[in-house]
């Protein structure tokens, strides 16, 4: 079985670029951009923890998984289908 892939979908004009994301990030998918804002360099290496969208403040932060070509609709990470 494959492993689950992630996104991270910020909003940037809900982030007040407070760096929590960056600095809980356990694999450092989330990095501290320019003027402190957060950047995904590479969306590849997010485990979908849900760290980062748990303890940002402003509620700017969606992990998001990523389905393969031709499944289903992209689904919130840890909310299964009831």
């Amino acid at each position: 079985m494959a492993r689950k892939q992630y996104r991270v979908e910020i909003r940037y004009d809900w982030c007040k670029s407070c760096g929590i994301c960056f600095n809980v990030c356990p694999t450092k998918t989330i990095v501290g951009g320019e003027l402190g804002e957060p950047v995904v360099p590479d969306h590849s290496t997010c485990t979908g923890c849900l760290v980062c969208e748990n303890l940002c403040p402003d509620f700017a932060i969606n992990i998001v998984e990523v389905k393969p070509e031709g499944t289903e609709k992209q689904e919130k990470a840890g909310v299964e289908n009831a």
